[in-house]
């Protein structure tokens, strides 16, 4: 299972991403909004709990100062991805992305692009796949199915 937080109901359109593609490989997911600076006794109690209601990943979005992914992995065993979001108050979206990206020895966050839910969910299906085989088959028939439309665009090029 893999647990989708986000610091606001405003990051659910990018977090969409995430949920839509790990339920397209049929790994079950919870998904709620545990701010960091407005719920820290959600935060908390999240974190430190997530493993053992059999959460296996976490993936984590925030925006702004986006302290969400690192606060959670500061306190939680399982590994956690963060997912930038560039917010109304955002500075195009670098204070997201270096407040997750930057974190100190000890404390990883994985970190995908700004706004890229969709590859923090094909992570979290990687993280998961390495040790569910039926997870792990899916994930090859996806990576075969994206290298069969680049080969489709390629030849409709050619022509």
């Amino acid at each position: 299972m893999v647990g989708i937080i986000m610091g606001s109901d405003s990051d659910l359109p990018i977090m969409q991403e995430a949920i839509d593609i790990l339920e397209s490989f049929d790994i079950s997911i919870e998904v709620d909004i545990v701010s960091a600076h407005r719920t820290p006794e959600k935060l908390f109690d999240y974190a430190t709990k997530a493993h053992t209601r059999g959460i296996k990943v976490i993936i984590a979005g925030a925006g702004g100062a986006a302290h969400l992914p690192g606060m959670v992995a500061s306190m939680s065993p399982l590994p956690v991805i963060g997912v930038p979001v560039k917010s109304r108050n955002s500075i195009d979206g670098w204070d997201s992305v270096l407040s997750i990206l930057q974190m100190p020895g000890g404390v990883p966050v994985a970190t995908v692009a700004l706004d890229g839910a969709k590859n923090a969910g094909i992570l979290a299906a990687q993280i998961i796949g390495a040790s569910d085989k039926c997870v792990l088959d899916k994930i090859v028939a996806y990576k075969e199915g994206l290298k069969m439309k680049v080969n489709k665009a390629s030849e409709r090029v050619k022509k």
